[in-house]
């Protein structure tokens, strides 16, 4: 069980690798590759692109042909592809690359989530998520130091260079020690029928709407973050890297502690706390810019949205995929799909109707408790999924 979830946990990390460690490499790249700033801003988009352009294929022929070839196959385009964003010369291949890294990545990303629901039951699925979330938010910690410490001592294509080689390395270590997991599942529920485990199931949809708009509440506040912390309450670039760092923090330690969280609260109630901890968030943001409060509060909200995150996320994607025996890969696709969606969605809404930073935030924290909570109540986790 150890060397799966280890494999487990270095595929979940391409996903943000991919996304923060060629972030302080951004202005060699421009140079270099004679990149504008829309090129800057769309190698980020093509590469969620590529991962929700290709979930739903990986996802079903995980299905189809068992979760181990396309582990191999997803850490095998993205090692590849990193290598060859290394050596593109114009920005038209900068972002072709970047475009088969995000096929990589989405690949890695579904496949995890379907080896995890073959391989543990509810309860330990939910632990063992949260302490991967926790992991995986450490990268955005790291993963700008690490990219700092590559520039000291080579050119900006060391850092695609080091995504090919953890990409590669991945490959390796899933090919040793990764179990296929599927046809245990296959062998045990031959007569299960797959059209059973539907995607309208009440409790997926609940689930799949309540992590959506908690995807979209934790990158909302990534976007405004720079705004308000550094346009309107004035930190420099240091001080706000710093910030950053430390609210991080606060959602590692929470992921860390969720195991013994819901060994003693369990997770209905973990849920219903993670949701009053977004409505708190709320009133935080609003009451500080209605009241002319100290504005360091609003740091204070950005942390607690961070454990609220850490405390349902994982929760929530175990209770997501507990009606999938057969089709885990289709949901894992379906959801990380629909969160991405989602969550771009949202963003770009509120900016073209001109909502300014703090008042997305507490839109969507105030509409997120109080939906997730009448959804949590209606649908709970012990309900047989009902078909509609």
């Amino acid at each position: 069980m150890r060397k799966c979830l280890t494999c487990c946990l270095m595929l979940i990390l391409i996903y943000p690798l991919g996304v923060d460690l060629y972030l302080v490499g951004l202005p060699d790249i421009a140079r270099d590759l004679n990149a504008s700033a829309v090129d800057l801003h769309t190698a980020f988009s093509i590469y969620l692109a590529g991962m929700a352009s290709t979930m739903i294929i990986a996802g079903i022929v995980s299905d189809r042909f068992g979760r181990k070839p396309i582990a191999l196959l997803g850490a095998l385009i993205f090692s590849c592809a990193s290598y060859g964003a290394a050596l593109t010369i114009t920005a038209d291949q900068f972002l072709f690359a970047r475009f088969w890294q995000g096929v990589g990545a989405g690949f890695c990303y579904v496949v995890t989530f379907a080896i995890l629901r073959d391989a543990l039951d509810d309860d330990k699925r939910s632990k063992v998520l949260s302490v991967i979330n926790g992991i995986t938010c450490i990268v955005p910690v790291i993963a700008p130091v690490l990219g700092y410490l590559l520039l000291m001592n080579f050119k900006w294509p060391s850092l695609f260079t080091g995504m090919a080689i953890f990409a590669g390395i991945s490959c390796f270590v899933c090919l040793v020690w990764l179990d296929e997991t599927y046809h245990k599942n296959k062998d045990a529920h031959q007569a299960t029928d797959r059209s059973g485990e539907s995607l309208l199931s009440s409790l997926f949809l609940s689930r799949l709407f309540i992590t959506c708009l908690s995807i979209t509440a934790i990158l909302t506040y990534v976007n405004t973050s720079p705004i308000i912390l550094i346009n309107q309450m004035g930190f420099s670039t240091a001080q706000y890297s710093i910030s950053m760092a430390v609210l991080a923090s606060f959602s590692m330690a929470t992921s860390f502690l969720m195991p013994y969280l819901l060994s003693w609260l369990g997770q209905t109630r973990v849920l219903f706390l993670s949701q009053m901890l977004f409505l708190v968030c709320a009133c935080v943001f609003f009451f500080t810019q209605a009241l002319y409060l100290n504005t360091y509060l609003n740091l204070v909200g950005f942390a607690m949205i961070g454990v609220s995150f850490a405390m349902g996320f994982g929760v929530l994607m175990s209770q997501a995929l507990k009606p999938f025996k057969q089709n885990a890969g289709l949901a894992s696709s379906v959801l990380a799909i629909c969160q991405i969606a989602f969550s771009a969605g949202y963003i770009w809404t509120m900016g073209m109707l001109g909502v300014s930073a703090v008042n997305m935030l507490i839109i969507l924290l105030v509409f997120s408790s109080i939906a997730n909570v009448i959804i949590l109540i209606a649908v709970p986790n012990e309900q047989r999924s009902l078909q509609v």
